[in-house]
């Protein structure tokens, strides 16, 4: 087996979710009945006015809570997760450095919420 057979059984997996995604999308927005948006409002300088900012971040709320707790490896906490091998070094009386330090929240099974710098940035997000 190539190494580039999962990356295409991974391709087709994508883009049949989001095939289906697209497919469900038209289905409800034709179900629903509803007359189309009106095209946005533009001011003299040509770029968009009026914008609602808080009907965005709900939009974006659903699509972006699932990949906030998406699990980053999917090999965490299995026996053949290659980021699970920790390697440490300690030099004369400092504390000692171990690469567990920055691979530990991945192979804890954390997602992009429980990493130490994104963390704090994917708060921000809506979801």
């Amino acid at each position: 087996m190539s190494s580039s057979a999962p990356v295409r059984a991974l391709l087709r997996a994508g883009l049949t979710v989001s095939a289906a995604g697209a497919a469900l999308g038209v289905g409800a927005a034709g179900a629903s009945g509803a007359e189309p948006a009106p095209p946005p409002v533009t001011s003299q300088a040509g770029g968009l006015g009026n914008l609602d900012v808080q009907a965005a971040t709900a939009a974006l709320g659903p699509a972006l809570g699932p990949a906030k707790r998406l699990k980053l490896d999917p090999l965490a906490g299995t026996g053949v997760d290659p980021l699970d091998n920790a390697v440490g070094t300690q030099v004369a009386d400092f504390q000692p450095v171990h690469t567990g330090m920055a691979t530990g929240p991945l192979t804890q099974g954390g997602a992009l919420g429980n990493l130490p710098v994104t963390g704090t940035v994917s708060g921000l997000l809506p979801g």
